[in-house]
């Protein structure tokens, strides 16, 4: 099993989810309502945890098996929805149990649609954004 060419692609999917967690942040800097802060730690430490699997396995760059192959799709559901959650953790408003923003993260990149939440229309529009962009981003996971 090849594991440090997994932990190097797992690294770079993860640095590259860091990315989606900015549009919430800009949404948040747009409609000025303080849920900005939370998107922009996560977009760190998604970074930071990406680039250190990724840097000392970067030259592990040797054909997969379909053993390798198939570790690596679920652990990408597992990791990404895992890290995709950071934020909704972080969250003051609404206040997210861990295993509520985990709840809400493997449901949009799954898009079953399911939520816990309540008074969906009264939450800041940085998590508004963010639930349809974790429904958009899983409806182009499962196209691959």
């Amino acid at each position: 099993m090849q594991y440090k060419n997994i932990i190097r692609i797992l690294g770079l999917l993860v640095a590259l989810l860091s990315v989606t967690m900015l549009p919430p942040a800009l949404v948040s800097l747009i409609y000025r309502d303080g849920g900005g802060v939370p998107f922009l730690l996560g977009f760190l430490w998604c970074l930071f945890t990406g680039f250190l699997a990724w840097y000392p396995n970067r030259n592990q760059k040797t054909d997969l098996r379909a053993r390798e192959g198939f570790l690596i799709v679920v652990l990408f559901w597992l990791v990404l929805a895992s890290f995709s959650a950071i934020p909704l953790i972080l969250l003051e408003q609404p206040s997210l149990s861990i295993t509520d923003a985990f709840f809400e993260s493997f449901s949009g990149l799954t898009t079953t649609g399911a939520t816990i939440l309540t008074h969906i229309e009264g939450l800041p529009h940085a998590v508004l954004w963010y639930r349809q962009q974790l429904q958009w981003l899983g409806g182009w996971e499962s196209l691959f």
